[in-house]
């Protein structure tokens, strides 16, 4: 398998590519999907194996016995991340909106203030809003080209209403991988005003070199009693369709609080992806995401150089995750009309920057996993769009 085969999603029950048309008006005939943030490469051979090994035996009962996943879960997080994690302190949801969803219903009340970091990735304001709790956007900053944490005008925000705030480390859509100095400003920030704090850690595994990221719960062992972590391998291995979230709660009160919410839910693991964790968090799988990041790493840079070079375009400097934020502001257009450059003209779905939340005006995102050969040409695409510029 190599990042560069072209695989045809097309009438695979893909979202990015069989609903592109219908909700973002570009045909999958002629047109690129680099909205939704999957990946276009298949995921690694060991993991369709143990598919296919589970399919041949048919054995498809209620799963019991979970510590081959917890297991490999703890394994991944000391060797890859340095990260010591209790077994015990690992919590199944269905995906990480789902875990956000029941972390908002267990930790705070309706009309409750819920903080996030903007702009950001658009399902945390959806989710909280249709909890009926209180969107409270605290906007970055940007410095030096990439966004930038400001604890002082955030602290002058804060009311007393707040319960709760959810970082997205690393950061979607910027491509931001916190400073450990940073991630400890968080925690005091969090601490300071007496807010459960969720570390979505979903893009963990996807840094690029002389990037390090730092989990949470490394940085400052003080605010376990607040601090809820979520991983997945989704991001990592283009497994999102499988629907398993790891949350990592290592106070015993907290954890508690959040298992109740899920028996009142009766919500329980499906059985695949009990198996698949285990064949995607192994020594292969970390070869396999080796490679993956260096590819990932080579399309940021071919990317950057062709949008950098388009003019009234800006590419944020990318740190880690596959996706790339642009700003059209220097084009001097509306709105309106660079996102129908991009859709209409250079026939590109990307995502909208106006649902990430304040400062996303601008901008849109692009998903840059995809073969090579497909980034150089949505850069010629995005060139001619906006060649009258030039």
């Amino acid at each position: 398998m190599s990042f560069d085969d072209i695989i045809d999603f097309r009438g695979q029950h893909s979202q990015k590519w069989d609903e592109m048309h219908e909700l973002m008006g570009v045909a999958p005939e002629d047109g690129l999907a680099m909205w939704v943030a999957d990946m276009d490469f298949r995921p690694p051979e060991g993991m369709i194996e143990t598919v296919k090994q589970v399919a041949a035996n048919g054995v498809f009962t209620y799963f019991g016995d979970k510590s081959a996943y917890t297991d490999s879960i703890c394994w991944w997080m000391r060797e890859r991340h340095g990260w010591a994690v209790d077994p015990k302190a690992i919590l199944t949801t269905h995906g990480l909106v789902n875990a956000v969803a029941m972390a908002i219903e267990a930790f705070t009340a309706p009309g409750h203030g819920v903080v996030i970091f903007t702009p950001v990735y658009h399902a945390f304001a959806r989710t909280i809003a249709a909890n009926d709790r209180a969107v409270v956007e605290c906007p970055l900053a940007i410095a030096d080209g990439v966004y930038q944490m400001d604890f002082d005008a955030w602290d002058a925000q804060m009311t007393g209403n707040e319960k709760m705030a959810i970082l997205c480390s690393p950061h979607n859509p910027g491509g931001r991988v916190w400073t450990r100095a940073e991630l400890q400003g968080m925690a005091d920030f969090a601490r300071r005003h007496d807010l459960i704090l969720i570390s979505d850690e979903i893009h963990h595994d996807l840094v690029f070199p002389g990037q390090k990221h730092f989990a949470m719960p490394t940085v400052d062992a003080g605010i376990a009693d607040r601090l809820i972590t979520m991983t997945a391998t989704s991001k990592t291995f283009n497994v999102a369709g499988m629907h398993c979230g790891n949350v990592i709660i290592e106070d015993a009160a907290l954890r508690a609080a959040f298992a109740k919410r899920l028996r009142q839910l009766s919500i329980s693991p499906n059985s695949m992806s009990m198996r698949m964790t285990p064949a995607l968090y192994t020594p292969e799988g970390a070869a396999w995401v080796d490679r993956l990041v260096a590819y990932l790493d080579a399309n940021h840079r071919l990317f950057a150089e062709g949008i950098n070079a388009t003019a009234g375009l800006r590419m944020m400097p990318m740190q880690g995750t596959y996706l790339a934020w642009v700003d059209f502001a220097g084009t001097g257009m509306a709105r309106e009309e660079f996102a129908a450059r991009v859709a209409k003209d250079a026939r590109i779905a990307a995502s909208p920057g106006p649902v990430f939340g304040l400062g996303g005006e601008n901008c849109l995102r692009f998903n840059i996993a995809l073969p090579r050969v497909r980034i150089t040409d949505a850069v010629a695409r995005i060139q001619r769009a906006f060649g009258d510029l030039q």
